[in-house]
C-alpha cells in the first residue's frame, strides 16, 4: 500500500525590521505587535532589528549599513524574508529586495493577509479583495520585472499571483467592479438604519483596539455565540445582536472590527461601511484592555481614528475589561469619556454595572411622561412599552395613569388628544 505523503506549506522564517527616529517611537512595542501580526499570519519571528535614523531612507528604508548587517543576519538565520514595521513605498519595496536578494513584506502586506484569512461573509471577502487591489495596484507602476516575487505576502493568501499578473486596467476595472458591490452594499445598511431609526431602537458601537475583547463582551452580553480567540482579528465581520435590559428597554449592540496602530489607509478606505456603524450608533462602547501595558497608547489610537471617521459628540462609554488580569491594583482612567466602568468580559463581574449605565444614558436621552391616558387610547401605552421604559401604570376610573421615559421624536404624539 502507497504510502501517503503530506504535503505541508514552507513555513515563514522572517526578520522583523524598524526604523526609529525619535525616542518617542516607541519602536519596541510597534515590533511586539508586529511580532504578534506575523505569528497570527502564520510565520515565525527569528529576529528584531532597529535603526535609529534621524529620518527613514527614501530609497531603501534602512541605511545601507544596516542593510549589509540584515543581509548576514539572514543568512546566518536562513530566514525566508523580512518584514517591515512601516508600509514601503514600491521603490523602498523594490530597492531593499534587490540589496537584500530576499523575499521583502511590510506591516500593510502582514495586516491585509490577516484579514483576507479571517474575511467570511461576502462583504468582508469585498472589502478585503478591495484593500488589497488598491494596495498591489500602487505598486505595479516600474515592477513588472519583478511581479512574481510581490505575491499575497506570508502565506501568498488573497488575490495572490493571478490577480498581481493582471495589468493595471485590469485591476482598475476590478476595483470599480468591487466599488459597485459595496455601494450596494452600502444602500442595504443604510435601509436597516432607516428602519431602525422609525422603530427608535438606540444603538450601541463597540470599538476597541484589536483583542480588547469586544466579541468576548458582546457574547457575554447577548449570547451571540461569535468566535473570541486570544489573537488579533479573531473577528472580522461586523455582528448586531439586541439586548433587553432590566427595565425592558431594547438596544442594539455591534461589534465592529478591531483597530491597531498603523491601520493600513487602504483598509479603513475599504472598511467605511462597516466602521460607519460607529459614526451612526447613539453611543460608543469603547472595550480597553486594561490589563496591557501599552493601554494609553492604545486608547490614543482609538481616538486618533474615531476622528479620522468623524465620529463626533457621541456618548461614549469607556469599558475597561479584563480586570481579572490587572495585578498593579491601580485604577486606569480615561479623561475623553463620559462613563467608565471596569468590567471582565470572561468571568462576568462588572457587567451588571455596565448595563446599569446604558440603562442610565438611554433614560437620559428619553423624556418623562406622567399622563392619565383615557381607555380608547390605550393603544398608545403599548408605543411606551416598545420604544420606552414604563415605570408604573395605574388604572382609574377616568383611565390609565402612566409613568414612564419615551423617545423625545414619540413624546408629541403621545400627549395629543387624538
Amino acid at each position: 500500500m502507497a504510502e501517503l505523503i503530506e504535503i505541508k506549506e514552507a513555513e515563514e522564517r522572517v526578520i522583523l525590521l524598524a526604523v526609529s527616529t525619535s525616542e518617542e517611537d516607541d519602536t519596541e512595542a510597534s515590533l511586539d505587535e508586529l511580532e504578534e501580526l506575523v505569528k497570527t499570519a502564520g510565520a515565525v519571528t527569528l529576529d528584531k532589528m532597529i535603526q535609529n535614523r534621524e529620518r527613514i531612507h527614501p530609497g531603501t528604508y534602512l541605511g545601507k549599513g544596516k542593510i549589509d548587517e540584515v543581509k548576514q543576519r539572514i543568512w546566518e538565520l536562513q530566514a525566508t524574508g523580512v518584514v517591515c514595521d512601516d508600509e514601503l513605498s514600491p521603490a523602498q519595496l523594490r530597492n531593499l529586495e534587490d540589496a537584500l536578494d530576499a523575499k521583502v513584506m511590510d506591516r500593510t502586506m502582514v495586516i491585509l493577509d490577516i484579514f483576507a484569512a479571517r474575511a467570511t461573509t461576502s462583504e468582508g471577502k469585498i472589502q478585503v479583495e478591495l484593500a488589497q487591489l488598491k494596495y498591489r495596484a500602487a505598486r505595479l507602476v516600474g515592477l513588472r520585472s519583478s511581479l512574481s516575487r510581490l505575491g499575497g505576502g506570508i502565506g501568498t493568501r488573497g488575490p495572490g499571483e493571478k490577480k498581481l499578473e493582471m495589468d493595471r486596467r485590469l485591476i482598475h476595472e476590478r476595483i470599480g467592479q468591487l466599488k459597485s458591490e459595496l455601494e450596494t452594499v452600502k444602500r442595504h445598511r443604510d435601509v436597516i438604519r432607516r428602519q431602525r431609526e422609525k422603530q427608535h431602537t438606540p444603538v450601541a458601537a463597540i470599538v476597541g483596539y484589536t483583542n480588547a475583547g469586544k466579541s468576548t463582551l458582546l457574547n457575554r452580553l447577548t449570547d451571540a455565540g461569535i468566535l473570541a480567540e486570544d489573537k488579533l482579528f479573531a473577528t472580522l465581520d461586523p455582528t448586531t445582536r439586541a439586548l433587553e435590559l432590566e427595565s425592558g428597554q431594547q438596544i442594539l449592540l455591534t461589534d465592529t472590527v478591531g483597530f491597531i496602530r498603523k491601520l493600513p489607509h487602504h483598509l479603513i478606505e475599504a472598511f467605511k461601511s462597516t466602521l460607519e456603524e460607529a459614526r451612526y450608533s447613539d453611543i460608543i462602547l469603547h472595550v480597553v484592555d486594561c490589563s496591557n501595558p501599552g493601554m494609553d497608547m492604545q486608547m490614543h489610537v482609538i481616538y486618533e481614528t474615531l476622528r479620522d471617521l468623524q465620529v463626533e459628540n457621541k456618548v461614549i462609554v469607556t469599558v475597561f475589561n479584563k480586570i481579572d488580569k490587572k495585578t498593579d491594583g491601580e485604577y486606569p482612567r480615561d479623561l475623553h469619556s463620559d462613563y467608565q466602568v471596569q468590567i471582565s468580559a470572561k468571568t462576568g463581574d462588572g457587567i451588571s454595572r455596565l448595563t446599569d449605565v446604558l440603562e442610565k444614558i438611554l433614560r437620559n436621552q428619553k423624556v418623562y411622561l406622567e399622563r392619565l391616558f383615557p381607555y380608547q387610547q390605550a393603544g398608545k401605552i403599548q408605543s411606551i412599552r416598545k420604544y420606552g421604559e414604563l415605570i408604573s401604570e395605574e388604572y382609574q376610573d377616568g383611565g390609565i395613569l402612566v409613568k414612564a421615559y419615551v423617545p423625545a421624536e414619540l413624546f408629541a404624539g403621545l400627549v395629543s388628544e387624538k
